[in-house]
């Protein structure tokens, strides 16, 4: 007789980051562009240091701000979605029971299961946990991606403020007479940073990563600064 050891067998997934990451790299994205553009707009019209500066401090603080409210209504109208057919399924759960149970069946047999394994995975998992194998395998709703819109809000207004500290940092310390040369040169290199961080987090290509997002974020710019030469104030 043959006796076999079991070893965990560990392994890192880059999946398990893509809820955070999405959210962190959308945010300080936004933050960076935004604020980076503002300020190349302001800046190409010719304006005062002193009012560039309180244009890019109001542009975070506004910016936070409605980074936070736009998720906290976007992600609390999902949470109200997965609530309202996890209500439905507990009810059909209740009420037909063996309808719901051919439901798993099909799913799994879907997936590559002969019947009479999928029948038995079907049973098994709703002895275990009926609501949460549906949530799962039929709603797409696990714990994981679970709507939490009170968390979502405050990664987004962190990430946008940590993001739009960046260009605000450097029109403080930038010299005035080239400050648009400044702004966006800086601008461009967190871009790069920010996209090369978040490949590596993802698993990804470093130099693509850094290219797509400083590319976009160079063109957001580009456009914010000749709509302010437009309307330069000389």
């Amino acid at each position: 007789m043959k006796f076999f050891r079991h070893h965990s067998h560990h392994e890192t997934h880059h999946m398990k980051n893509i809820g955070w990451l999405r959210a962190a790299v959308l945010g300080a994205n936004d933050g960076i562009i935004s604020t980076a553009s503002l300020v190349a707009g302001v800046a190409a019209a010719q304006i005062s240091h002193t009012n560039i500066i309180t244009t890019t401090v109001a542009g975070l603080v506004a910016g936070a701000m409605s980074m936070a409210a736009g998720e906290f209504v976007s992600v609390y109208s999902q949470a109200d979605t997965e609530k309202a057919d996890l209500e439905r399924e507990s009810e059909e759960l209740q009420s037909n029971p063996k309808a719901e149970h051919r439901e798993l069946v099909t799913i799994y047999m879907r997936r590559g299961l002969d019947p009479i394994l999928a029948d038995q995975v079907a049973t098994q998992l709703t002895t275990h946990d009926a609501l949460g194998a549906h949530a799962r395998d039929e709603l797409g709703i696990s714990e994981r991606l679970k709507a939490r819109p009170v968390q979502a809000a405050i990664a987004s207004a962190a990430s946008f403020s940590v993001g739009a500290a960046m260009p605000l940092f450097v029109v403080l310390l930038a010299p005035e007479h080239n400050l648009l040369t400044w702004i966006i040169v800086t601008s461009i290199l967190f871009l790069a940073l920010l996209g090369a961080a978040a490949a590596t987090v993802g698993g990804t290509s470093l130099v693509k990563g850094a290219l797509r997002v400083a590319f976009w974020g160079t063109f957001a710019m580009a456009i914010t600064a000749g709509v302010g030469a437009v309307f330069d104030t000389t």
